[in-house]
């Protein structure tokens, strides 16, 4: 298997679609809003977009956003492109600054920094694409407290090269960016096609994956 071409999203993606439901992504738009300088119109960027699942969502239902993405993956890129011809979408590792300084309102990146192999330089490229007071949304699985031992167990991507606990995360953020906030997530495809999306600030410290958001 070719890293990141179509069998990569057969095979270890259950199913990409219901992995992406709406409310997961309504979830993430509304940290974008409510966090991103206040705009009627935001420059946003997706940094490894995968399919397009939440750029296709923003322009559905917020069309005066301008929508930016980078895969690595040709067949990503395709995909994307051909779903939401909007988005402006360029080949691009996410460790690799395609765009000028000061470019964007808001960067996401979903999924995406645990297949990083230079996390230092996708984390300068992300700060200098940002206008001042920017924000950065990560979402990343992490691998410590309770849930730890069986999410090392579960997870089958041999493309995941960090397998790190939640602090290594909010420390590499705050080495260019100021942490705003955080919360701990459970997810999970269930056997009969229902995604389970949870978000929990009491339990953050042991969840399966968390989304941090930085500010420039």
């Amino acid at each position: 298997m070719t890293p990141f071409d179509q069998s990569y999203f057969s095979n270890c993606y259950r199913d990409y679609a219901l992995q992406n439901p709406p409310y997961k992504l309504a979830f993430y738009m509304s940290w974008v809003e409510r966090l991103a300088p206040a705009k009627e119109a935001l420059d946003i960027l997706e940094v490894g977009c995968g399919l397009g699942s939440f750029l296709r969502y923003l322009h559905d239902r917020r069309p005066l956003h301008r929508l930016t993405a980078t895969d690595i993956s040709d067949f990503a890129v395709a995909e994307t492109a051909k779903r939401t011809p909007s988005v402006d979408i360029r080949r691009a590792p996410a460790d690799c600054k395609v765009f000028p300084d000061a470019s964007f309102d808001c960067v996401c990146s979903f999924d995406v920094c645990e297949h990083v192999p230079d996390l230092e330089s996708t984390l300068q490229a992300v700060a200098d694409v940002l206008r001042p007071g920017g924000i950065f949304l990560l979402v990343v699985p992490v691998y410590d407290g309770l849930s730890g031992p069986l999410i090392r167990l579960l997870d089958k991507d041999p493309t995941h090269v960090h397998k790190m606990g939640r602090d290594f995360w909010l420390n590499w953020g705050r080495q260019r960016l100021q942490l705003l906030d955080w919360v701990g997530m459970v997810r999970y495809l269930l056997p009969w096609k229902y995604y389970l999306h949870l978000t929990t600030r009491r339990f953050r410290r042991h969840t399966p994956a968390i989304l941090a958001v930085f500010r420039k």
